[in-house]
């Protein structure tokens, strides 16, 4: 039989609200899928120092799936108009890059696809959700300045490096006539073209693009990202099945205080159900000691009742029994000794049976027990269920870069999961840790037999 759990899934590592300040670790967690996007000649294969090459040019890029680079059009264009060039992806951690080839390619929209040959990447989970105005936003990428402030040179630029985090907000309702694009102020540089626009959980909600400058400095600077408007559309030509994240952004201390104060709300509703049943039971109790009462009462009446009336008999049947014998019919005042003896035993019988007022406590118990509904199943008769689903509840999970689609949980009493997966017994209940070799994550599940609760907490 399958029942509907509640999945609980509460992201640690990647999750904060774009209205507030995000946890740097947040976007450093998820920019481990921006790449480096370095045009050269095609006189090499590789990275190592004895190659030779040139350098063309550099942008920035982000994987949308494990072999698959999201960045700008105009970042490798000279790959699109010449033959002898050939783009390399440099990770932002690791020894070496990859060579990649030109898949998609969309100059109207300022965007292209590459596919890695020889290696995977962290993923990007998109936001198809609109900026909201003023959100606080960041860009990730490898601008161009930042390079020549620390005097790399072409080789240092195709060895793995972190990339370049600045903070800015959102300004919603302006975009280039070109295409949709969000206006932000995270700075970026030649360089950063085709790296993400992070919200602050981490999710990409722009390829950043342009910006305005002013050599004067007598205003300020404003940057463009392609929109994920644009981008979903451009991945659905490609054919390309993105991880996508669309439930609200929130902050681990809203989180907690929401859960907080569903607890506590759990907790006061708990007491008054506690309060309104005991005083239920209170009054339910009085009722059925008053009615124990009364038929006691009724009984021990009804029993002095008998027991009088049968001593009557009895005495009536020892007079007959004695005058039968003086007129010498011994037979039958024998039979009226015998029926009087008998009515005697049961006036007595009547009236020591009359039940005592002591009893008023247990008839009184067992009405009540007659009236009380039966107890919920023990967790026992919950692990013989079988098979469950586990169901997102978003009113109690912090969802970011996660997958939202149900889990099939086939739960056993000795913890084994789904026949093959072994759960461990501690302290805080059944859980089993995880380390998936195609995520660079590391999963803590929980399941609690006796709620239907399943949580799972995932620290990138």
């Amino acid at each position: 039989m399958t029942r509907l759990l509640r999945l609980i899934l509460a992201m640690l590592t990647l999750t904060l609200p774009a209205q507030l300040a995000a946890d740097p670790a947040d976007i450093t967690a998820s920019s481990r899928g921006v790449v480096r996007v370095v045009l050269v000649d095609e006189t090499s294969d590789g990275f190592d120092s004895d190659s030779r090459y040139q350098l063309l040019s550099h942008g920035s890029g982000i994987a949308v799936a494990p072999d698959l680079i999201l960045t700008n059009a105009h970042v490798v264009l000279e790959m699109e108009e010449s033959e002898t060039v050939r783009v390399l992806i440099v990770p932002p951690e690791g020894r070496k890059g990859y060579v990649a080839t030109l898949v998609g390619y969309s100059p109207g929209q300022d965007l292209a696809l590459l596919r890695i040959k020889g290696g995977t990447l962290p993923v990007a989970t998109l936001s198809p959700q609109s900026v909201p105005d003023g959100a606080e936003v960041y860009a990730v990428g490898y601008p161009g300045n930042v390079d020549m402030a620390q005097g790399l040179n072409s080789l240092d630029m195709i060895m793995p490096q972190p990339p370049v985090k600045t903070q800015g907000t959102s300004s919603a309702g302006r975009a280039s006539k070109s295409f949709d694009t969000v206006l932000h102020t995270a700075p970026i540089a030649g360089g950063n073209s085709g790296g993400p626009l992070f919200d602050g959980c981490g999710r990409v909600v722009g390829i950043n693009a342009f910006g305005t400058y002013n050599e004067d400095a007598s205003g300020a600077d404003f940057f463009f990202a392609v929109s994920m408007r644009e981008v979903l559309g451009f991945l659905r030509e490609q054919k390309v099945q993105p991880r996508v994240a669309s439930l609200p952004c929130q902050s681990m201390a809203d989180f907690n205080r929401a859960e907080a104060e569903r607890l506590a709300g759990d907790k006061a509703a708990a007491d008054a159900t506690s309060r309104a049943d005991a005083e239920k039971l209170s009054a339910a109790r009085e009722k059925a000691e008053s009615q124990a009462q009364l038929a006691i009462i009724s009984e021990r009446e009804n029993g002095m009742a008998l027991a009088g009336f049968a001593l009557i008999l009895a005495l009536a049947g020892a007079g007959g029994a004695a005058w039968l014998q003086h007129e010498g019919r011994k037979s039958h005042a024998a039979y009226a000794g015998g029926v009087a003896g008998l009515l005697l035993i049961g006036a007595l019988y009547a009236w020591f049976a009359r039940p005592d007022m002591s009893e008023i406590g247990k008839r009184a118990d067992a009405i009540v027990a007659g009236k009380t509904p039966a107890a919920a199943p023990s967790e026992a008769a919950r692990e013989a269920a079988g098979k469950l689903i586990c169901v997102l509840d978003p009113a109690r999970s912090r969802v970011t870069v996660s997958p939202l689609t149900d889990v099939p949980l086939e739960w056993r009493g000795d913890g084994c999961v789904n026949t093959r997966t072994q759960y461990g017994l501690a302290s805080d209940g059944w859980s089993r840790i995880l380390v998936p070799n195609e995520d660079q994550t590391v999963t803590v599940a929980r399941f609690n037999p006796a709620t239907g609760a399943y949580t799972t907490e995932r620290f990138l």
